[in-house]
């Protein structure tokens, strides 16, 4: 007769293998209960928690600028770069890439001050620029690798390797969702397909699962395989629901402690509630034409970008904790990966993205949503002031902006500055810890207290031991 793995430890030794066995499942239980000291796991798991203190903001949207954008052709004009445009940097620079010569390389485009708060910003994105007096620019970020993937990581997770779990995962295991037909956390992509690192940039990690990102899809039908192919009544469907969960509850009863099955028992949950709400929650039909023109769906330029960014503020007003945006993948999978062709390439990626996300603000801030909800605008790392080729640059982890807006961040404020080329931060600087720990913040949570047991070590999105991460108390109003 078949045993399983656990009915073989619970009879041999004497039973001491189920002591052991149960000591096991324990840690496990007690690894699920000890997410944040306070904020109680008892029962559904998706359910909307407080957090450690009333949080300013209620919900992020994360508009994820993968490929390192240019700060000093976007956000942080640099004069004496462009002086010394041809000259040789007078100081060490590491590079990433072959190529690079030690020429400073001066930016083509145009700057100019706007808003009361006279921010300078860059001629390539008019439409930021216009929403200024709503703007955190962080001019002083820098980060720990150089390496997309490893950048990237970083930004989502707060370490550089791979297999830990993204902020978003972070934050709905901390507070819920306050919408229980739809994910906590939901990701907006490409439909063409999928930038750097894909789905490890969303991932769960050892957080349980239910709490990963779920893909949504900005053309075609929102949520893949959510309805069957062919008719069936509601009185069958319903029947066949209460047949699965019957027999998923008798698996789990016999498998307990397993977080990917009881994952996989809420999303089949999930999935039914959504059938009925998520296709009217992501149906941008129901948008007046202001709005429609607003984030440019009647351009073809910006129609793509501009769908995810109001599907985002459409699910945040519905109750989605956590929404991230991805960019085209144009010029590449890495849109913002200027190593060559700058002029050019920059130019385009700006024009797919620009209207739309400050429309986002401008939409957020017009419904009275702007001040309880994030918006951060980042790539993961910045560029290089010396010349790569002829045209382009290469990558650089110790300086990049990062644009915050809404959420009790201090609005038409710069915060930092880097060396006169732009290449280093040093004045304010702010690592990647510390704006996740400044972003829980907002939200009610105390990055100290936000913590999972993971293989016997008390885990946390933002580790003392390594990064040492403070709340930027200079970015909040």
């Amino acid at each position: 007769m078949y045993r399983t793995r656990r009915e073989w430890l619970q009879s041999i030794g004497g039973g001491f293998g189920s002591l052991a066995l149960a000591g096991l499942l324990g840690q496990c239980e007690m690894s699920r209960a000890v997410a944040a000291s306070g904020m109680s796991r008892e029962g559904n798991t998706l359910a909307p928690r407080p957090g450690h203190f009333p949080g300013r903001a209620k919900a992020v949207i994360q508009l994820c600028q993968n490929g390192g954008p240019s700060q000093m052709d976007l956000f942080d004009n640099k004069p004496e770069l462009s002086k010394r445009s041809g000259e040789p940097h007078p100081g060490e620079v590491e590079v990433f890439q072959l190529g690079n010569k030690n020429v400073l390389l001066g930016t083509p485009f145009k700057f100019s001050f706007h808003g009361q708060c006279g921010m300078e910003l860059s001629e390539l994105i008019p439409h930021l620029s216009a929403v200024a007096d709503e703007l955190c620019l962080i001019r002083s970020m820098y980060t720990e690798n150089n390496n997309h993937p490893f950048a990237l990581n970083m930004l989502q997770t707060g370490k550089t390797f791979n297999g830990r779990p993204a902020m978003g995962s972070w934050i709905g295991y901390a507070l819920g969702t306050e919408n229980q037909d739809l994910p906590c956390y939901i990701v907006l992509r490409d439909p063409a397909g999928y930038n750097t690192s894909g789905k490890m940039v969303w991932s769960s990690g050892w957080l349980p699962a239910v709490y990963q990102g779920t893909e949504f899809s900005s053309s075609g039908t929102p949520v893949l395989h959510l309805n069957p192919a062919r008719p069936v009544s509601v009185e069958s469907q319903e029947r066949q629901r209460r047949f699965l969960q019957e027999l998923n509850s008798i698996h789990l009863e016999r498998h307990p402690g397993e977080s990917e099955l009881e994952a996989r028992i809420q999303n089949f949950e999930l999935a039914a509630r959504m059938q009925l709400t998520a296709t009217e929650v992501l149906d941008l039909s129901r948008e007046t034409e202001s709005t429609r023109q607003l984030y440019g769906l009647d351009d073809p330029t910006t129609a793509a970008y501009g769908s995810r960014c109001l599907m985002a503020r459409r699910l945040i007003e519905s109750g989605v904790r956590f929404v991230q945006v991805f960019p085209p993948l144009d010029p590449s999978f890495q849109p913002w990966d200027n190593h060559s062709n700058l002029q050019n390439d920059l130019r385009k990626i700006c024009g797919y993205v620009d209207q739309p996300s400050a429309a986002l603000i401008t939409d957020l801030k017009q419904r009275g949503l702007l001040d309880e909800v994030i918006v951060m605008w980042t790539g993961e790392f910045g560029r290089l002031p010396i010349t790569e080729g002829a045209d382009g640059r290469d990558h650089n982890r110790h300086a990049f902006s990062t644009v915050m807006a809404g959420g009790g961040f201090k609005a038409g404020h710069v915060h930092g500055a880097t060396d006169e080329f732009g290449y280093r931060s040093v004045e304010d600087r702010v690592g990647v810890p510390d704006l996740h720990a400044t972003i829980l913040h907002q939200l009610g949570i105390d990055h100290t207290r936000l913590t999972f047991t993971h293989s016997g070590r008390p885990e946390r999105l933002t580790d003392p031991d390594v990064t040492g991460a403070r709340v930027v108390e200079e970015l909040l109003a």
